[in-house]
């Protein structure tokens, strides 16, 4: 295949990163301080290379040891996990501009058939266990992303948990960054359907920012849902806060280096979709 020709001003670099330890290992360490060293280490790699966001850390709770991602999350103690993920995300935001993506939020407990797994949980366990974590990382760090999972929550999906994604991590815990789905949740894209998509139009209105990757199937359902054309209505001021939300983001990344820095204290109720 013939190379794509780059822009006169591109710069190429491949990217030999430093291998940290996975996240098992760390939280073994029970050293939250070297956790956050580890942290300052990815950011200061991420501030190299022009990166801005991390896909991490994966915090999920260990409940079966046949889980194919295990090595990425940390425990299966919400608050041990919780507090690796803070320190980790303290550690990488120390450089200005970027900043991690806490995942996968919430309740993605085994990657097999994941885009249809309903985890059926009290509101108990989903606070004590599966929410805990998400917690004390939110408030203790604020990092600049946090990325929504394949996964049903009680029959629900969860980037179509508005209760969870604008009551829980935003007006109560505070979270003033933004919220993007894993790639490919409205299109099949976390493996076989055998189960309904969540919907794009939902998405946003329980409080995702972003829809990875996106297609021309959400842009059509998002404009049909504002126009009043689906059961899911969307309205245009919704867009508008998601936008916004966005916009802060990036203003805040190392792109715009005469922007003050990322610091995630601004989840104000005007960032709130309402309906």
């Amino acid at each position: 295949e013939e190379q794509a020709k780059l822009p006169p001003d591109a710069v190429e670099r491949y990217q030999f990163c430093t291998a940290i330890p996975i996240a098992t290992m760390i939280a073994q360490s029970w050293d939250v301080e070297l956790a956050r060293m580890l942290g300052r280490l990815v950011g200061r790699e991420m501030g190299e290379y022009g990166v801005h966001s991390w896909l991490a850390p994966g915090m999920n709770i260990h409940r079966n040891p046949l889980c194919g991602r295990n090595f990425e999350y940390y425990s299966e103690d919400p608050l041990l996990a919780g507090m690796m993920a803070a320190a980790d995300t303290l550690g990488v935001q120390e450089t200005p501009g970027v900043g991690t993506t806490p995942k996968h939020f919430c309740c993605n407990n085994q990657e097999d058939d994941r885009g249809y797994t309903d985890a059926v949980v009290s509101e108990q366990a989903l606070r004590e266990i599966y929410l805990r974590g998400f917690e004390i990382c939110v408030r203790s760090a604020q990092p600049m992303f946090i990325m929504t999972s394949y996964n049903l929550i009680n029959g629900l999906h969860a980037a179509n948990q508005r209760e969870i994604l604008t009551d829980v991590l935003r007006r109560e815990w505070g979270f003033g960054g933004l919220v993007m789905t894993d790639w490919g949740t409205t299109g099949g894209g976390a493996g076989e359907a055998k189960g309904p998509d969540s919907i794009p139009a939902r998405c946003i209105w329980a409080g995702n920012d972003l829809i990875e990757p996106g297609n021309e199937r959400d842009v059509q359902d998002i404009v049909d849902s504002v126009a009043g054309k689906t059961e899911h209505p969307l309205s245009e001021a919704s867009l508008r806060i998601c936008a916004a939300r966005i916009l802060r983001v990036i203003a805040g990344s190392s792109l715009y280096p005469d922007v003050p820095p990322w610091t995630g204290r601004f989840a104000t109720e005007w960032f709130i979709v309402t309906k």
